[in-house]
């Protein structure tokens, strides 16, 4: 991979990188950090990678550092988080994003990632089982459970408004 081809594929993946990263971890530093050194691990391998394959890198690595990041941030919890559940349950309508990133945020990480690589970045199953280094077999049932989990978490809380 040369410098421009470098050059392009910042332009050309980092806005969606950081979508999928925001998304996913519902934290703009931290996804920030994610694009950040998917792109620095990308450079020091930049003659290892060819130009074609530097979205599938990136996405990888990336995909790699947030589940490593959410690893990270269930062995140590926050207060905060902790009392965000109570400010939440005090407004009597909920907002449908914030459900959806609550319903989200339940999902067992292999299924998030897979859901957001599909309904918010639009990839193809091929892609996703190629970013993710699962079959596509794996994909299709892990974005199945992911929407029905998201369904019926949508559900509930329809029950309880």
């Amino acid at each position: 991979m040369e410098l421009a081809d470098y050059n392009s594929a910042v332009d050309a993946h980092a806005d969606g990188i950081f979508r999928f990263a925001v998304k996913h971890l519902r934290d703009e530093d931290l996804a920030k950090d994610v694009v950040q050194e998917a792109f620095a691990r990308l450079w020091t391998k930049l003659e290892q990678v060819e130009a074609a394959k530097a979205k599938s890198y990136l996405f990888t690595t990336a995909h790699h550092l947030m589940v490593d990041e959410v690893r990270k941030q269930t062995r140590s919890t926050r207060m905060e988080e902790h009392h965000e559940h109570l400010q939440h349950t005090s407004q009597s309508q909920p907002d449908l994003k914030e459900v959806l990133e609550q319903g989200l945020a339940r999902l067992p990480e292999v299924q998030r990632s897979v859901v957001l690589l599909r309904d918010l970045e639009g990839y193809s199953y091929e892609e996703i089982a190629e970013l993710t280094g699962l079959n596509i077999t794996q994909v299709k049932v892990y974005i199945y459970r992911g929407r029905t989990a998201l369904k019926n978490y949508i559900g509930e809380l329809e029950i309880v408004l």
